[in-house]
């Protein structure tokens, strides 16, 4: 069969795609909007529409609805350029031979540079854990704390007569500070920048990490203006030693979480390199600023750890779209230990499969252009530098660190705490969909990346207080269990009886049904039988108005100790309420003290 040839005018306006179709413009969208919101019951104007689906985050920054080209920014777009960025394996194991297995497994399957924690590490075994690496080829990044100095000395030893491509040493005075309480001492950073300066131009000396801000609960402005406020201390001892600017700004990398909420940490990465390049004109020099993106502690959970592989990956190309130059995906058992061989070969692959196959670096500054971006981008640097400002009017990073700091960044995770108490922040697979039944995965004890330490900032992971009750509630000798007594056919009871059961069960309290039905004695027989005093009432509204009160007498006077109900509303002899929105958390106490199981 013969195909005819076609011309371009056979598909008529080719100039103009949208063509035919009705102008779609912002006022006709609040209307359609408006008519939609009202029949849930919202009796507000068309102009109030977008403020009424706005959400703002924990740095007061508003996300709209609905993004037009009005909304772009007057503001400069500092980018990458186009490549693949650096993936970056990071190293905790204390025994150096595991270590050094370890090391050429990643070099030989994906990585391109090694993190070593040489807190964990004892930076006197560094021949062993690298030998037979190239150091010529495979960038080296040190992380030692207050061993900085021991282990500097170490790898230099290494390093010496080889022409480094990358790399850093790890001095990061101000950021141990932030963590352990301790004064900062930066006069080993600029001894370290003046060698490397003069004798390696290829290592930087410095790391600016925001990790601490972010993993002490702070949002991203937070961390933003605590990471630049640092990296300009760190500009003027470097300068005030005889360093020019450009080498000053050349001895410096930054450190930044990446998180599963992926716009807002593009956002973030794109509002550093600006906020820095702000740096980098009013010092006059040209140079922009190194990123090292990291996959949130802070995100991960220890309770169905396999999530985190979803939370992890989100954030590995949320990074790489961002902008960031070496990307450290932690592995998903990072949380319970050491990880194991096959939670790193996922870690790497996550990279590779991201830069190879999906094309995510083919191209600078993928997300440029957005108009949610940009904007979310702009708001993000304003705020950031607004923090940054105070910072420096409070008299500079090391200063700010004796309370300014601090004080915001747990005012900060105090609204996180209470977002994550009542679900408004879910964490799936722990807060929402917790499985009672899951097999626990352990590992052999390790140092994790966002280690606790004995003073300075704190640590807090969002999941932990969940999981703190699944773990009191598994070393019960017997599970504590909540009675539901489900009213009414299946139907009626199915959809509060599910959610009752995931909220209980999101702190590793276990449910029984009674099964469908109205007959308060037969309900109340099956409470007797399940022997808890904690029940709590599932149906339809309208059976709650026929039964619930019926229902809620027949289980007090079989010994119910508190009756609770799934659902909104009052009814005689229920004592609580849980709904969604509710302070979980504390339905979740509450029902601990009531079972008599001892927090």
């Amino acid at each position: 069969m013969t195909v005819p040839p076609v011309e371009l005018d056979d598909f008529g306006d080719l100039a103009d795609p949208a063509a035919g179709f009705p102008q779609a413009t912002r006022e006709r969208w609040r209307e359609l909007a408006a008519d939609v919101l009202r029949r849930s019951g919202w009796d507000g104007p068309p102009d109030a529409v977008e403020d009424a689906l706005s959400t703002t985050t924990y740095d007061a920054v508003a996300v709209a609805p609905l993004y037009d080209a009005a909304d772009l920014p007057d503001a400069p777009r500092v980018v990458r350029g186009p490549g693949p960025w650096d993936v970056r394996q990071r190293h905790a194991d204390p025994d150096p031979a595991a270590t050094r297995e370890a090391i050429h497994a990643d070099l030989e399957n994906g990585v391109t540079s090694l993190w070593l924690d040489l807190e964990a590490i004892d930076p006197a075994a560094l021949p062993t854990v690298l030998d037979g690496v190239l150091l010529d080829l495979a960038p080296v990044v040190l992380d030692a704390g207050p061993r900085t100095a021991e282990a500097a000395e170490a790898f230099l030893r290494l390093a010496d007569g080889v022409s480094v491509p990358g790399g850093n040493l790890g001095a990061d005075p101000i950021g141990l500070a932030a963590r352990t309480g301790a004064g900062a001492d930066l006069g080993l950073a600029v001894e370290l920048a003046r060698r490397c300066a003069a004798d390696l131009p290829g290592l930087r000396a410095i790391t600016v990490d925001a990790l601490p801000y972010h993993d002490a609960g702070g949002a991203d402005a937070d961390e933003l203006g605590c990471s630049i406020a640092t990296g300009v201390a760190y500009l003027r001892a470097l300068t005030g030693a005889g360093l020019t600017a450009e080498q000053a700004f050349g001895q410096l990398e930054f450190r930044y979480a990446a998180t599963a909420d992926q716009f807002l940490t593009i956002a973030k990465l794109r509002a550093a390199r600006r906020m820095w390049a702000r740096v980098a004109e009013v010092v006059g020099v040209s140079g922009g600023q190194r990123q090292h993106a990291v996959t949130s502690s802070a995100m991960m959970t220890v309770r169905d750890p396999w999530v985190n592989m979803l939370r992890t990956t989100v954030a590995c190309f949320a990074a790489g779209v961002g902008g960031a130059d070496a990307v450290t995906v932690q592995p998903f058992d990072a949380c319970l230990g050491l990880p194991d061989a096959f939670a790193r070969r996922i870690a790497r692959n996550a990279q590779s499969l991201l830069v190879e196959e999906a094309g995510v670096a083919r191209v600078a500054d993928p997300a440029g252009g957005s108009w949610y971006v940009e904007r979310l981008t702009d708001d993000l640097a304003t705020r950031a530098w607004e923090w940054f400002r105070e910072i420096e009017r409070a008299g500079g990073m090391e200063a700010a660190l004796a309370g300014l700091v601090p004080e915001r960044l747990a005012a900060t995770r105090a609204r996180r705490a209470d977002n994550l108490a009542h679900r408004r922040d879910p964490v799936t697979g722990v807060s929402e969909f917790p499985d009672l039944k899951e097999r626990r995965v352990t590992r052999r004890p390790g140092r994790g990346l966002a280690a606790k330490s004995g003073g300075g900032l704190p640590v807090a992971r969002y999941a932990e207080e969940f999981e703190a009750l699944r773990d009191l509630a598994d070393a019960q000798e017997d599970r504590p269990t909540v009675f539901l007594a489900t009213i009414g056919p299946v139907a009626a009871h199915t959809a509060r009886a599910a959610f009752a059961a995931n909220l209980f069960a999101a702190g590793g309290v276990a449910t029984v049904t009674s099964g469908p039905g109205t007959d308060p004695a037969a309900i109340a027989a099956a409470f007797r039988d399940c022997g808890t005093p904690v029940a709590c009432l599932c149906s339809g509204d309208r059976l709650y108005g026929e039964h619930a009160a019926a229902v809620a007498a027949a289980l007090r006077e079989a010994g119910a100790r508190t009756i609770w109900l799934a659902g909104k509303g009052e009814y005689e002899g229920v004592d609580a309420t849980l709904y969604a929105g509710c302070d979980a958390l504390g339905v979740l106490r509450r029902t601990f003290d009531d079972l008599g199981v001892n927090r």
